[in-house]
């Protein structure tokens, strides 16, 4: 399972002329879903994603994580970030995982998400939208929880 997490002063997500989502300053967070991700997987990244330290403390270094600076979080799925880029230049999507079974799992992060941290939003799945944030830095991460399956 992989999340590009942002960190963001604001973030909106736009479905048809009408803004669906919205959060202020915390975590934009794209979610990709793999062939073989579990419930653990998305377990497992949503612990990153509350614990991961990004925010500056006092002295301005990367000391505090979500839940300490009182910031929201945006989840948006994002099928094309389990593409495969390696190879030509046309991405194939072999190693994300079908449309259900990332729909699940998406909205099993949503729920485990909602129940662990107060400010939580969310983008449509298998939706057209537009996503407009402010990254904060930029700080942008790369975050992977590998299984055996993807790729």
């Amino acid at each position: 399972m992989i999340g590009l997490l942002q960190r963001i002063t604001k973030a909106h997500v736009e479905i048809k002329g009408e803004i669906v989502a919205a959060v202020g300053a915390g975590l934009l967070v794209l979610v990709g879903v793999q062939r073989g991700d579990t419930e653990l997987h998305a377990d497992r990244l949503l612990e990153r994603l509350l614990n991961f330290r990004v925010f500056p403390d006092e002295q301005g270094k990367m000391n505090r994580d979500l839940r300490d600076m009182g910031g929201s979080m945006l989840l948006v799925p994002q099928f094309t970030l389990a593409a495969d880029t390696r190879n030509g230049t046309r991405p194939s999507f072999k190693p994300a995982a079908p449309l259900e079974e990332s729909r699940s799992l998406f909205n099993y992060l949503l729920e485990q998400a909602r129940a662990a941290h107060d400010a939580v939003d969310a983008g449509q799945f298998a939706t057209n939208m537009l996503v407009s944030l402010t990254n904060d830095g930029p700080a942008t991460f790369w975050i992977e929880i590998p299984n055996d399956s993807a790729g």
